[in-house]
């Protein structure tokens, strides 16, 4: 018998578990949400939010879409669509600050056009996160809030552009920054686990039987 023939199969090596990718996708989503949101409050008078493009690009667009990916692995449907979907959110967003798109570009002839435009591609992720916010109700109290200030950041910014006006879009960037805050907690008490020093509370509803 060859050696692989007389392995019994109690030595035989076990497949890794995959880590939880949530805290990834969080932290990711978190940030660039942050930065984009101070930027939209005019946080030490930076109204121009291009420095966003890289973040969003790197941290909220590709670390969160490969947290999805792993999320489905883990067979998470719900966590894989969420982190999937924003960290294409990022990534679009990042196109439209880039000038070698042509985004901004097409609208050079049209300016009062952009604003509009804006505003409706915001509200097709009002509805999208709002979709997510019905799922998140038998997930946690944190998914729960977290989703729900999403939601209204997302409508309140839509209406801001929409409207032009931009005491409206600050109002959308402190819901932003609080949705950031409560993104940090969710992803913050994903990653602790009963082996670190403390854990959080995240509100997780027990399973339906």
């Amino acid at each position: 018998m060859s050696d692989i023939e007389k392995v019994e199969p109690a030595h035989r090596p076990q497949p890794r578990r995959l880590g939880n990718p949530a805290p990834l996708g969080l932290f990711g989503f978190a940030s660039t949400t942050l930065v984009l949101s101070l930027y939209n409050v005019h946080a030490r008078h930076v109204i121009i939010p291009n420095v966003v493009v890289g973040m969003a690009l790197f941290y909220g667009g590709l670390a969160q879409f490969l947290a999805g990916m792993w999320e489905f692995a883990t067979g998470n449907t719900f966590g894989a669509t969420a982190f999937a979907s924003y960290g294409a959110f990022w990534l679009s967003f990042a196109t439209l600050l880039i000038p070698d798109s042509g985004v901004g570009a097409a609208y050079a002839d049209a300016p009062g056009q952009e604003g509009n435009a804006i505003g409706i591609y915001l509200l097709s992720w009002m509805i999208i996160t709002f979709l997510f916010f019905l799922g998140s109700l038998r997930k946690s109290v944190g998914l729960a809030a977290l989703f729900f200030f999403l939601t209204l950041t997302f409508m309140v910014l839509a209406v801001g552009n929409l409207l032009d006006k931009e005491n409206v879009v600050k109002g959308g960037g402190y819901l932003g920054i609080i949705t950031a805050l409560i993104a940090y907690y969710c992803g913050l008490g994903e990653m602790l686990t009963e082996n670190d020093i403390f854990t959080i509370p995240l509100g997780k509803y027990p399973p339906r039987h």
